[in-house]
């Protein structure tokens, strides 16, 4: 099958890969060493490969990686700060809505993105924003009150949720996008 040359920029660095044009976004955010991004179903069911894609809360199992030109992925490890946590991290650590892990990245993204659009959402927003995002070990309900418990204090000023956005990494960082190369 040809390659195709594309340029993506993930987590505000600017990569170029050969890939298969059928090659999907989740396969090529791996190749850039950025594991965060996880793939279970791979039908866009679970969630578990959630990015955020001009701030959108996309499944990059079910886009294409040629399609993801002139766009910004930001991934898990481009939302996490390089020390701490962002305020949805925070909350989900808090209330304990993080058991094995898998769902994790995909949950926090989708949280950023409601977040960003909705400093403060209701509970049915929340669960709306989340609803494409499988969880089999927290019940969903320390995620729903992670989420609930930031609006709160977003709500009384208590906290700025907007998404951390691309993170500037010391040399030696774990940005796996930046050393792929130009």
């Amino acid at each position: 099958m040809t390659r195709q040359r594309i340029t993506l920029t993930v987590n505000g660095a600017r990569a170029v890969l050969d890939v298969e044009p059928r090659m999907s976004l989740a396969h090529a955010i791996r190749m850039l060493g950025l594991t965060g991004t996880h793939l279970g179903c791979e039908h866009g069911i679970c969630g578990a490969c959630t990015i955020l894609l001009d701030g959108h809360a996309v499944r990059s199992c079910l886009m294409l990686a040629v399609q993801a030109q002139d766009v910004a992925i930001i991934t898990i490890e481009g939302v996490s700060p390089a020390t701490g946590l962002t305020p949805v991290q925070e909350a989900m650590r808090r209330h304990h809505a993080v058991q094995c892990g898998f769902c994790s990245p995909g949950m926090v993204l989708a949280l950023e993105a409601l977040f960003a659009a909705t400093p403060c959402p209701t509970e049915n927003e929340i669960c709306e924003a989340i609803s494409g995002n499988l969880c089999r070990c927290t019940g969903y309900r320390p995620i729903i009150e992670a989420a609930l418990d930031l609006a709160a204090a977003n709500r009384d000023g208590r906290t700025n949720s907007a998404p951390a956005g691309p993170i500037e990494r010391k040399q030696g960082g774990s940005d796996g996008a930046a050393r792929q190369g130009q």
